[in-house]
């Protein structure tokens, strides 16, 4: 594994100071247009001027086993029909390929491609262009270059995006909804990361690490006010170095409004995070050490010492990087719950959890009579690590289970999902009760009053997790929603407790002037563990699931819906704060509907608007009240109909 580590920092440092040639060897961009030559047929023109002493690979050769220029279109049903070179490229002797002759560029670049469209081609299409550049003994494949050409003849998006009738500041009755995100959300969060910071003090990275640090400074220093002083301030280091982890998604968060919806159903990214976890838990049940490779590890010991700021700060990183292997699934899993909510979410789980993680130190300092009470370590510790692994394990499902949900692969239905959870809580009960051995585990002799706590929280977990895997109303697991994909994901084929709404807005606006009913938009998301809560315990309450089936039109747009659109429907669409976005997946078109006529990006938020699509109330967000959403949905029914009554 160290091997391993080092290896991943060396690529990332390599990659890092990677500077040959940013611009990939040309003097600007590349430029793009395109000539209808028949019916469904184009040719894309690609030029370029190439920068002195760069050359650029001609199309039609194959090098590396590698094709020096190809497409990718953002609809997979375009057929290239191949490339024509264009200008005067030159045939060289290359060194690198064994002085086999190749086709380059030194001056001007030119080449078209034929595009075959099976229907109506697009007024825009999108594509990144890959190509082949080097010098003398540099050799640059599949670099990317994105661009957006003009079709002649081509139809215009029918994607609509932005709505001026939709004036969500100003709504026909503004007495009900919700303003801004509520303080109290931020505070709860707040409060889960200080939870956690908790649960990470026990874990056996850091639990040793805090009478040996406290003594360091309080019997190291030069008096105990000086090393009571540095104890503090390490303790406030550890705080401040978990708050700086959120700086660059404030940053990105003013680049890109939806970047937290992306990172949150990110596929890969939930897919790395599963990987993570799995290599914890197994790294938990003893097989083998997660350690920071030696030369870093050294290079930080270096910079420690309690003589000054700087040492302290640096002790406080070497804690908080040595315990990562503990801390990180713990922290990952809370940011990652939070990260749809935006910047100041992240921050405020991440400022509970260095709250957490640091107050003890600067307690214990204070106050040292304090380390004569806490438990020495021993194999209690060892049982916690494989707890936890455990844990890590069932983390790992769940974040499987996001990238599964966004993708639809049906690999980890409802139904599947809980079954892994019980065997889980099953192991975990047998560990505890002695039955299953790891190798630095030691044997049960006696089970101490928080054992048997242990056992009976978890024997009461896995039995209540059972119902969960039939089809019955029972299934549903209240206290558990949003954790398990939604009820209608289920290997059943007419499972108990699904009622689908509609998808589409457009179908929805239909229906709803068809009907002179308004409409009741749902933003949420497959891996949106806040619009599973709502859908599970507040939808299905009697009075609200009558309002919303009866007197609305209900439609559900999940804005991490990756579903390709047409290529009729795809576009670059201009916000309104003047970035430009790529319209290519079914979540791109709701997820900047939402930003740019809601102003919001996290879900679910709800919105009433009419059948002329003016916004009826405010907005409103996630409640765990049924009473407070049902208040929300008569005041929205109350201001369509007075306002149907005054048209």
């Amino acid at each position: 594994m160290r091997s391993f580590f080092s290896s991943l920092i060396a690529l990332m440092l390599f990659v890092t100071a990677w500077s040959q040639d940013s611009t990939g060897g040309l003097s600007g961009g590349w430029k793009t247009s395109a000539v209808k030559a028949s019916d469904g047929v184009y040719e894309i023109s690609f030029s370029a001027t190439v920068k002195p002493g760069w050359k650029i690979y001609a199309p039609n050769q194959v090098l590396l086993e590698q094709p020096t220029t190809s497409l990718k279109l953002s609809d997979s049903s375009i057929q290239v029909k191949g490339f024509t070179t264009g200008g005067t490229p030159v045939g060289e002797k290359s060194p690198i390929f064994e002085n086999t002759t190749v086709q380059l560029y030194g001056q001007e670049a030119t080449w078209k491609a034929t595009l075959q469209f099976k229907g109506d081609a697009p007024d825009k299409l999108q594509g990144i262009l890959y190509y082949t550049y080097g010098r003398n003994d540099e050799f640059y494949p599949s670099t990317s270059a994105e661009f957006t050409v003009s079709l002649p003849g081509g139809v215009a998006s029918s994607t609509r995006i932005f709505i001026p009738t939709i004036d969500i500041d100003h709504p026909y009755d503004p007495s009900c909804g919700d303003d801004i995100k509520k303080d109290s959300s931020l505070f709860s969060i707040f409060l889960l990361g200080f939870l956690g910071g908790l649960i990470a003090l026990i874990t056996p990275c850091v639990f040793p690490m805090i009478p040996l640090t406290v003594s360091f400074f309080t019997k190291g220093a030069e008096n105990k006010k000086k090393g009571t002083r540095n104890a503090f301030i390490y303790g406030f280091f550890i705080f401040l170095i978990y708050v700086l982890l959120t700086v660059p998604f404030h940053i990105a968060g003013k680049t890109s409004p939806d970047i937290f919806n992306n990172i949150s159903t990110n596929v890969w990214l939930n897919l790395i995070f599963f990987a993570i976890f799995i290599v914890f838990a197994i790294s938990f049940f003893g097989y083998f050490e997660i350690a920071l490779p030696s030369g870093i590890a050294n290079k930080m010991g270096s910079k420690n010492g309690a003589g000054n700021l700087a040492g302290i700060f640096f002790m406080a990183l070497t804690l908080a990087i040595v315990s990562f292997s503990c801390t990180g699934p713990i922290l990952g899993s809370l940011l990652a719950g939070v990260a749809n909510g935006g910047a100041w979410p992240l921050t405020a789980g991440a400022a509970g959890f260095g709250l957490a993680l640091g107050l003890p130190f600067a307690l214990f300092a204070l106050f040292p009579q304090w380390l004569h009470s806490i438990p020495k370590s021993g194999g209690w510790l060892t049982d916690v690590k494989v707890v936890l692994g455990f844990i890590e394990l069932a983390l790992a499902v769940k974040f499987l289970a996001n990238a599964d949900n966004v993708k639809q692969w049906g690999i980890l239905k409802r139904e599947v999902f809980i079954g892994l959870w019980v065997i889980i809580g099953a192991l975990i009960v047998l560990y505890l009760i002695g039955r299953i051995h790891f190798s630095h585990s030691s044997p049960v002799k006696k089970f101490s009053k928080i054992r048997i706590a242990f056992i009976v929280v978890f024997t009461a977990v896995t039995l209540y997790l059972v119902p969960g895997l039939t089809n019955t109303k029972w299934a549903r697991l209240s206290l558990i929603s949003g954790f398990p994909p939604p009820v209608c994901y289920s290997v059943y084929k007419q499972p108990v407790n699904c009622d689908k709404p509609l998808l589409d807005y457009e179908v929805a606006l239909a229906l709803a002037k068809k009907e002179n009913k308004p409409v009741l938009i749902d933003f949420t998301g497959w891996a949106c563990v806040n619009c599973r809560r709502m859908e599970e315990k507040v939808w299905t309450v009697p009075a609200i699931q009558e309002l919303m089936h009866n007197d609305f039109i209900l439609v559900s747009l999940y804005v991490d819906e990756r579903t390709q659109l047409p290529a009729a429907q795809r576009t670059v669409y201009k916000a309104q704060n003047g970035s430009e976005k790529s319209i290519v997946q079914v979540g791109d078109k709701w997820s900047a509907f939402q930003i740019d006529n809601f102003h919001a990006t996290s879900q679910p938020q709800y919105a009433i608007i009419s059948p002329d699509e003016k916004a009826m109330v405010k907005t409103k967000g996630y409640t765990h009240e049924p009473e407070e959403f049902k208040a929300w949905l008569e005041c929205g029914l109350r201001a369509f109909k007075k306002y149907s009554a005054e048209k």
